[in-house]
């Protein structure tokens, strides 16, 4: 494993969102859903994942989850990616969210 100094680490801004929104990626090849998230004072955010085997449409508004925040915005299935929501594959291959235990301010920075 390659290692990082720090200052790498600092420059990946890992922030705290709230779910407020879900709705499917009709225009996805696998099936997707796009979700608008509610990350404080930097505003609310859009992202498409493929995270449908564990997560039901209905499951995901409420739920916090660490969201990469400073990569540029992509699009993906035609829609305007502007944070990645992060997670880690169980042995299914399936995604499963990185979310939190307990209730953090939106925008919260990972320490």
């Amino acid at each position: 494993m390659d290692t990082i100094e720090w200052q790498d680490f600092e420059r990946v801004e890992l922030r705290v969102g709230t779910i407020i929104h879900a709705e499917p990626n009709v225009k996805a090849h696998k099936p997707a859903w796009v979700m608008d998230i509610d990350l404080g004072d930097l505003g609310v955010k859009r992202s498409s994942a493929q995270i449908t085997q564990h997560y039901p449409l209905e499951s995901l508004p409420g739920r916090q989850v660490l969201c990469v925040c400073n990569f540029a915005p992509r699009r993906i299935a035609g829609v305007k990616s502007e944070v990645l929501v992060t997670g880690a594959h169980d042995a299914d291959g399936s995604v499963v969210l990185a979310e939190f235990t307990l209730p953090v301010p939106n925008g919260t920075r990972l320490a």
